[in-house]
């Protein structure tokens, strides 16, 4: 009984040993060593550096906008409180759509004065023209021809401008002048777009510095990148441009240099750089997200490394360097890196790692983690 007990035993030791996984060891001169095993395994392998073309960038920031002229605040020429909207954030309105009804006492006031200086015209310009006649035949003094053209003049530029107020509210003088009045007006939109900001609720008082609502006509969306000053004379229209929405999705967009700035002004010392989207992407964007951005100014070829055969520790860049004459001890070097791509990274040369350099390029998180 003792005997097969032994034997037992002796099994189950050989069956641990042979499934133990034994760390990497590590030495006080940065080797670390692993076993014919491991690196098997792990599916460890080395590769030397190979020469790859890189895209040379500038890295940049800024957000999706539009120009000037498609994003409108609609404001009210006059206050009034709010009569009728039927508009949510989102809504897509086009140019001349009633957006707003407001009703206000002092619109008729308005009209109530219009239809007075109009009355009051007719008067004053036949008294001008006779006094002018008058005055031709040398009937009635100067000082009463000056004195009926000055009146009429005022007048006249009293009605003016009483009809260009009505004109502002879309109140038609014509009908004003027949009598008939309102106390409501219509506000409309002054471009199409979408409805990106909503400020009125039914019964509320808007005044003329209240923003009622803002559109946004998102078929003029672009990129609006700033660049710094030392990177300027390096980006040129026409160059692409990748660029990613960071905070809603980890998608890479396309796009091209439009303009370039022609004067640094702001504080910062950077100069703005406009680039145009296309129809498809413009679908899944919105005005005033923030982007990250490269430029690719240029391009060059350079020796480099699988992305994955690169860590970092303390803020430093290492590979594993396989040593001379050894398959599995190899030395954290540091290394300096230039520019990057989906699947490689520059490595800069130094006196540590060149062309011939036999490298880490499979396995490294398992030894280094």
């Amino acid at each position: 009984m003792k005997k097969i007990i032994y034997i037992l035993s002796t099994v189950a030791i050989l069956i641990s040993c042979k499934n133990e996984v034994i760390a990497p060891v590590n030495d006080d001169d940065g080797i670390i060593s692993v076993t014919e095993t491991q690196f098997s395994t792990s599916k460890m392998e080395t590769s030397k550096p190979i020469e790859q073309d890189f895209d040379v960038t500038v890295k940049t920031s800024g957000k999706i906008d539009v120009p000037p002229q498609y994003r409108a605040k609609v404001t009210p020429f006059l206050g009034g409180y709010v009569k009728a909207t039927q508009l949510l954030v989102g809504a897509k309105v086009t140019k001349g759509q009633a957006l707003i009804t407001l009703e206000n006492t002092d619109y008729l006031d308005l009209q109530k004065d219009y239809v007075e200086v109009a009355e009051q015209i007719n008067y004053l310009k036949s008294e001008f023209e006779r006094q002018k006649t008058l005055f031709t035949e040398k009937i009635t003094s100067q000082k009463n021809y000056l004195k009926a053209e000055s009146d009429y003049r005022q007048a006249k530029g009293m009605y003016q401008g009483l009809r260009e107020k009505l004109l502002l509210l879309h109140i038609n003088p014509a009908n004003v002048e027949k009598g008939i009045f309102t106390s409501q007006i219509t506000i409309t939109a002054p471009i199409s777009g979408d409805v990106t900001v909503m400020n009125a609720n039914v019964g509320m008082f808007m005044s003329p510095s209240d923003v009622i609502l803002e559109i946004v006509d998102t078929n003029y969306l672009h990129l609006n990148l700033s660049i710094f000053e030392k990177d300027i004379l390096n980006v040129k229209q026409g160059q692409k441009i990748s660029f990613k929405v960071t905070e809603a999705s980890n998608e890479v967009f396309s796009s091209t240099v439009q303009m370039v700035g022609k004067s640094i002004e702001n504080k910062d010392r950077t100069i703005a750089v406009i680039g145009d989207l296309t129809s498809a992407i413009k679908s899944k964007l919105l005005s005033g997200m923030f982007v990250e951005a490269f430029i690719i100014t240029t391009s060059k070829k350079g020796a480099a490394v699988p992305n994955d055969a690169i860590f970092s520790e303390n803020n430093k860049s290492y590979v594993l360097v396989l040593e001379p004459n050894s398959k599995y001890n190899f030395k954290k070097v540091i290394v300096n890196l230039g520019e990057k791509n989906e699947k490689f990274t520059e490595i800069l040369p130094n006196n540590n790692v060149t062309l011939k350099t036999q490298i880490l390029t499979k396995g490294v998180f398992d030894i280094t983690n």
